[in-house]
Order: C-alpha cells, then sequence, then structure tokens
C-alpha cells in the first residue's frame, strides 16, 4: 500500500501523523510511504529523518494525494484539500464530523472511506486515539484559562493560585473524564478551589479519592452546573458523546449571569461546543468577548504543544494504522471491533448513527 503523509494546513497546527520510527515499520512491512516536504519540522522532525527510514519526501500535496491509497493526517481535511481526495481512498484522521455539515456532506460527496480516530473504540468502552490528545487538552486548558484571567488579557486579573491572605481561583470543570480529570490535576495542582461535575457517581467517587482536599466533586444537572458556573472564576468544559455533537450545558442567559472577566475553555468545541455562545476560534486569534465572559474556544489546542503531542497521539494511532495498511479496512472493519467502531463513512455513505442523527442523512450500518 502507500501511505500519504500530507503537511497540516490548518491554523498554527503543527503536529505530523507518523514519526520516522512509523515510516521504518511500515517500510518494513512492504509499503511506500510520501511524505510532504517539511511535514514533521514543526514537530521537531526533519525530512532527512524520513529519508533515512526509507520515507519518500515529496514537495506538493498534489503529488501525495494523487497517488495514496490511504492518507494518514492529524486534522480533518480543509476546504482547499477536498479537491485532491479520491473516491475509496482511506483518510485516517480527526473528522469531528458531528460538528460540521459542510465537512460531512463534502466527504460523502468524495466518497472517501473515513476512518476516525476520535471514535475508534476498544470493545471495553475505551477511545484510544482520543485519549492521549485529551490528556493534552486538558492540561492545556487550565494554562490558557490561567493565562486569561490576567487583566491584559481581559480576564478578571485573579492569580489561579492565589497567596497567602488572598482566596486563589474558582475552578469548575464540567465533565470527569479524560480532559475534566487531567484539568482538575492540573487545576488543584496549582491551588486553585476546585469543583468538578459528572453525570457518573463512581467517577466522581474514584477523584474524591485521588485528588487533593482543594477539589469538590458534585453531581452534575442543570441547577448544580447553575450554581458552579455563576461562582466560577474559570470554566472548563470538556463533555463528550462519542460521535455526536456536544450537548449544550451552558445557554446564553448563564453566561450573562457569570463575573465579569471569567475565562470559559469550552474543550468539547471540536464536537460543536457546550456552551451556547462558543465559536470555534484558532490559536492566531484565539478569544472572544460575549457579555464580558472571555471564551478560549481553539478547535486545535495540541497543535501548539507540537512536539509533546506529535510523539503522543502516533504512540496510539500507529498500531491501527499499520493494521490497515497490512490487510485494508475491510478485513479489519470486519474482523476488528476498533477498526469497525472508526469507520465513518465509505462509499458515498455515512456509517455511524450519531452523525446521522445530527444531520438527518442516511445511514448505512456497514456489512
Amino acid at each position: 500500500m502507500i501511505i500519504g503523509v500530507p503537511k497540516e494546513i490548518k491554523s498554527n497546527e503543527c503536529r505530523v501523523s507518523i514519526l520516522p520510527v512509523g515510516v521504518e515499520s511500515l517500510v518494513r512491512a512492504g509499503h511506500q510511504v510520501l511524505i510532504e516536504h517539511n511535514a514533521g519540522l514543526a514537530s521537531g522532525i526533519t525530512d532527512v529523518d524520513y529519508e533515512t527510514v526509507g520515507g519518500e519526501i515529496v514537495n506538493t500535496p498534489d503529488m501525495i494525494y494523487a497517488q495514496a491509497h490511504m492518507i494518514v493526517k492529524i486534522k480533518e481535511p480543509q476546504p482547499s484539500e477536498y479537491r485532491l481526495l479520491k473516491k475509496d481512498q482511506i483518510v485516517f484522521t480527526y473528522f469531528h464530523f458531528a460538528a460540521s455539515r459542510e465537512l460531512t456532506e463534502a466527504m460523502l460527496e468524495r466518497k472517501i472511506t473515513a476512518l476516525a480516530y476520535e471514535t475508534l473504540q476498544t470493545e471495553d468502552g475505551e477511545l484510544p486515539c482520543l485519549t492521549p490528545m485529551s490528556e493534552v487538552a486538558g492540561r492545556m486548558a487550565v494554562h490558557e484559562g490561567a493565562k486569561y484571567l490576567e487583566e491584559p488579557s481581559k480576564g478578571r486579573g485573579i492569580l489561579l493560585a492565589g497567596v497567602p491572605g488572598v482566596y486563589p481561583a474558582e475552578v469548575a470543570i464540567i465533565g470527569a473524564g479524560v480532559v475534566g480529570s487531567n484539568a482538575c490535576k492540573m487545576a488543584a495542582g496549582l491551588g486553585a478551589n476546585v469543583t468538578v461535575l459528572d453525570i457518573n457517581l463512581n467517577r466522581l467517587r474514584y477523584l474524591e479519592e485521588i485528588m487533593p482536599p482543594n477539589v469538590h466533586t458534585l453531581m452534575s444537572n442543570s441547577h448544580n452546573i447553575r450554581e458552579a458556573v455563576l461562582k466560577a472564576d474559570l470554566v472548563i468544559s470538556s463533555v463528550l458523546i462519542r460521535g455526536a455533537k456536544a450537548p449544550c450545558l451552558i445557554d446564553r442567559k448563564l453566561v450573562s449571569q457569570m463575573k465579569k472577566g471569567a475565562v470559559i475553555v469550552d474543550v468539547a468545541i471540536d464536537q460543536g461546543g457546550s456552551i451556547e455562545t462558543s465559536r470555534p476560534t484558532t490559536h492566531d486569534n484565539p478569544i472572544y468577548v460575549v457579555d464580558g465572559v472571555v471564551h478560549y474556544c481553539v478547535t486545535n489546542m495540541p497543535g501548539a504543544v507540537a512536539r509533546t503531542s506529535t510523539y503522543a497521539l502516533t504512540n496510539a494511532t500507529f498500531p491501527f494504522i499499520l493494521k490497515v495498511a497490512n490487510d485494508g479496512f475491510k478485513k479489519w472493519a470486519k474482523e476488528s471491533h476498533e477498526i469497525r467502531t472508526a469507520l465513518n463513512m465509505t462509499e458515498g455513505h455515512l456509517t455511524i448513527k450519531e452523525v446521522s442523527e445530527t444531520f438527518d442523512i442516511p445511514y448505512k450500518k456497514y456489512a
């Protein structure tokens, strides 16, 4: 199989989808790997690093898309890349289809085979290709929230940790999954007063046991969310429904009642966001203000720390990439639960029910 690795073109996306060690493994297995010139440079990986292990450097993305049987990326295809995609070409990347009807319809029109990192699921319910970036995003959410709480960044002028004699910041974290627990760890470690909400009592019991005393758990419901949000200086939303659009948990009215200069970090923005006032932003222009509340809604947060994120992500994704390269997706879609759950569309049909329900587009179960 010919595997293509184009350079990411989304704003400030510095990650690359494969490491030299991955290229070496693919080449040893008899595959050809095409890498766009400087695709790994922002992650500290040079063209020479790839060439040394058998990768082939090409100068333009057009050459990669024209030849590759499988495209391996980090972020969803951007509009300028749509035309490059070919019928039945396998594209393995983060798609987050439920956040964009335009992307969904464009990919259906191109009749690609879409394998999505974010829906790939093990039989015990884990999301192995989403987890490492959720860990990064959860930890970054606290860093970014602390930065934008500063007065020059339009925030309340509050130090997250406080100082002796002055209260620390109040942090509310909605969702106690991978993002939420990592955000909780970071915020608690900095000394903030943290409230974490979730609908899973067993998860809350677990966090209650392992987190320090400045972390408080709370059952997630509309009343408790409202109370926690109104008290908070920093709100981090991390709710996730696999493959589906994120539910709206904070409406415009509640945002308008928050403290002026409070900060919202909506990590769920990749899946459409869980705050009514959220809209996607970029690392170039990461924030905007609504009703005096600072919103940080960057859709590719881990891209800013590419040297960490690239290695963390490829550790998880490469075994599945190799599996598909060796035997094709059709074999593994029948035999592997993980690859079957990663399959979002093929032959011009959606194969994931959650996206079908989001946009009322016909769904056809893959068999």
